[in-house]
């Protein structure tokens, strides 16, 4: 939950300008959405489908880790987005672990 709120912080910090917007809206989507992929895969109901809603997750972490680097290679952002940066990069790290960990378990 802390790179949600870390993520939704970030975007209300952006400029109004089209560009801005635009982006707010596809690193919101993509930062959200694992929070409640994850809470989904919590109570999946076989282990493929926990591996698939895991791979969910890190696919859209992936997705938000490219927008964060489009955000400060734009200095969209007076300030630094390198906390919510490590954090995303630290889930992908968890995830991808976890996925290799159950896809080798089924």
């Amino acid at each position: 939950m802390n790179l949600a709120v870390q993520i939704c912080v970030l975007t209300d910090r952006l400029p109004s300008t089209q560009i801005a917007k635009h982006v707010a809206v596809q690193v919101i989507r993509s930062g959200t959405s694992p929070f409640a992929n994850y809470g989904e895969a919590q109570a999946a109901e076989s282990r493929q489908d926990f591996v698939h809603k895991l791979r969910v997750c890190l696919k859209e972490l992936r997705e938000t880790q490219a927008w964060l680097k489009f955000i400060q290679r734009m200095n969209l952002c007076s300030e630094s987005v390198e906390t919510v940066s490590r954090e995303c990069d630290e889930l992908v790290a968890i995830l991808a672990t976890s996925v290799r960990t159950a896809a080798g378990k089924m």
